[in-house]
């Protein structure tokens, strides 16, 4: 969903040229499967096709990208383990590691986590849409400003 509210996101404000972006997950369960249904549907009611195949997050990716935002506490610590393997290999890019719900301004001081709405009903789908849309705004937003600004000159 994150993946797919982005991608509106910069499309929106045409900066396709400048800004790329992926989806991972910390865990390979999934990997080549497309979004849970209810998901899928949730975004297809704001007008999102969540069209991307899941896949694992790799050493790699640590030199691919520039930051690296985790949904939660517990794939941050995956996702920090798998750093220092990559620093280990060689293929650390040094990318920024960032909690996505810290370009949350709803998100109060002790709700760090985007929470898993698998088990909840659709309402638990709505509500992560709508922090991740706040939170892939704002995230852009900051992009903007920094990133890309710098940039520009």
């Amino acid at each position: 969903m994150a993946e797919g509210a982005f991608q509106r996101l910069v499309e929106e404000r045409g900066l396709q040229d400048r800004v790329g972006w992926d989806s991972a997950g910390t865990s390979g369960f999934h990997a080549g499967e497309l979004a849970d249904p209810r998901m899928m549907e949730t975004a297809r009611s704001h007008g999102i096709a969540l069209t991307h195949h899941s896949r694992k997050l790799v050493v790699e990716d640590f030199m691919r990208f520039q930051y690296i935002i985790s949904m939660d506490s517990a794939n941050l610590d995956i996702i920090l383990a798998l750093q220092k393997k990559a620093v280990q290999a060689g293929l650390n890019g040094n990318p920024k590691v960032l909690m996505m719900r810290s370009f949350d301004p709803d998100a109060g001081d002790d709700e760090e986590d985007v929470p898993d709405p698998y088990y909840g009903g659709l309402n638990g789908f709505e509500d992560v849409y709508q922090m991740l849309t706040r939170a892939c705004e704002n995230f852009l937003d900051f992009l903007e400003n920094t990133e890309l600004k710098s940039s520009k000159q």
